[in-house]
């Protein structure tokens, strides 16, 4: 996001950014953050949800669209991180993606908040879902074989928001299957952080443009 656009909530987007941790062995890194500031209460341009403002408690929320090209079952991957904003720009609250929906992302006792004030957060091996503690993950009955033998079964996502604008037919899932097969693995299980780069965060009105082109691109390089 530009600064122009983003004035003056840049800094804080880039302050109260989460901390991902992803597994060691992970194949896909995010590619971009599409970036919506809420004041008030108003739906997410996104996700299918609103994002309820408690002028009391909470300055401002952040919205993080988090996007990957691929899934490890599935090209095409958006997931999202909402971070609350307290007036004394302190983090009041953290809500995190979690298989299409959410999960409460600050642990009570504030143990995943760091020193510098960012809300550590787990994703999910292959698959990108949030959870604040990452033996949640160990719950998920296929949380080893959906990176294995379940890799590239559902082919190539398309969701409604992005319907007609890329995928063009049974094809482009056959495509996709056989190339998400590549990037099978056992998840380790052991997680480091992942370091944004300082191109990473954009509007999301600029990722929701980038998107279709890059699912294009990527299509057209696998026939």
């Amino acid at each position: 996001m530009s600064q122009s656009e983003l004035s003056p909530h840049w800094d804080t987007v880039q302050r109260v950014a989460p901390i991902l941790y992803m597994d060691r062995l992970e194949p896909f890194k995010p590619i971009r953050v599409g970036v919506t500031v809420f004041e008030a209460t108003a739906p997410s341009p996104s996700f299918d949800r609103t994002v309820e403002i408690d002028p009391e408690r909470v300055r401002l929320a952040v919205e993080y669209a988090i996007y990957w090209d691929y899934d490890i079952q599935h090209l095409y991957e958006l997931e999202h991180v909402w971070i609350y904003v307290g007036h004394d720009g302190q983090i009041v609250g953290c809500e995190g993606s979690f298989h299409g929906r959410y999960l409460v992302g600050l642990l009570r006792d504030r143990s995943n908040v760091t020193e510098d004030g960012r809300v550590k957060l787990y994703s999910q091996p292959g698959k990108h879902a949030m959870s604040p503690l990452e033996e949640v993950f160990r719950l998920l009955p296929n949380v080893e074989t959906c990176c294995m033998e379940e890799a590239g079964k559902d082919g190539l996502l398309e969701p409604a928001m992005f319907r007609g604008e890329f995928k063009r037919g049974g094809r482009d899932d056959e495509l996709s299957e056989r190339h998400l097969r590549t990037f099978a693995f056992r998840p380790s299980f052991d997680y480091v952080p992942h370091e944004w780069t300082p191109d990473i965060f954009v509007p999301w009105s600029e990722l929701r443009r980038e998107i279709p082109e890059r699912m294009k691109a990527l299509l057209a390089s696998l026939e």
